[in-house]
């Protein structure tokens, strides 16, 4: 409950006070509204709203050099978000703004998809 209430309130802090954003090429279509509202996020806010889901689940990232969509995975979409530190991580999105965060490197021991980003976006510097 903890990280969703985190990834609602990281959107809605996103959104304040800022036009909407362009959108230069055609975004996945995701199953939520708030799942939607992660691909629409800039750089800047999409690594603090990762970086918010990471500390919310007992982990650290000083800064979020890079992200980015992996792929949709079940009704949840998959983000990778790659920290300062060297630690890769993986951000699973529920269509109610819920996240799980797990480490890369356990993902084939989980059966879960690679984390190796389709679509990539640069942090901000300090994101």
């Amino acid at each position: 409950m903890r990280v969703r209430t985190t990834i609602a309130a990281a959107l809605l802090l996103s959104a304040c006070g800022q036009p909407a954003p362009q959108q230069t090429k055609e975004q996945p279509k995701i199953g939520s509204d708030e799942q939607q509202q992660v691909h629409k996020l800039n750089e800047m806010d999409r690594a603090i709203t990762f970086k918010r889901a990471i500390y919310a689940s007992g982990y650290t990232c000083r800064r979020i050099d890079r992200s980015g969509y992996v792929a949709e995975y079940g009704n949840l979409s998959m983000w990778t978000a790659a920290c300062s530190d060297k630690k890769t991580w993986a951000i699973f999105v529920g269509p109610d703004g819920s996240a799980q965060v797990r480490d890369c490197k356990d993902m084939a021991q989980f059966k879960l998809p690679e984390c190796v980003i389709r679509e990539e976006r640069k942090a901000a510097p300090g994101g």
